[in-house]
């Protein structure tokens, strides 16, 4: 196998911590409780410190934050973030599974 068959194939290999269920449900949460406190999106980027294009990629599942990020929009939003977390994993358990069945 030449080097870049075994390169292209490390590549295809890589893991990542990125979940897009995870991100959506993440995101899905953060603008429920944002919207509850009637903050525009712009608004409670600039109040939460966080980039406002990033905040909103945030919010469409397209990022997934860090514990950091996460706790810091936590305060921003006044709620513990384990709260956040809560809920967003309720969403996921509420939600169908789009994995196929293995037969």
């Amino acid at each position: 196998m030449s080097k870049n068959a075994v390169a292209s194939a490390a590549k295809r290999k890589r893991s990542t911590s990125f979940d897009p269920e995870v991100a959506r449900a993440v995101g899905t949460v953060i603008r429920i409780v944002r919207e509850a406190r009637e903050f525009s999106q712009d608004g409670f980027a600039l109040h939460a410190g966080v980039d406002r294009s990033y905040y909103g990629k945030l919010e469409r599942g397209e990022r997934q934050p860090t514990v950091g990020l996460l706790l810091r929009i936590a305060k921003a939003l006044d709620v513990n973030g384990a709260e956040l977390l809560a809920q967003a994993e309720t969403l996921l358990e509420e939600r169908p599974t789009r994995r196929r069945a293995r037969n």
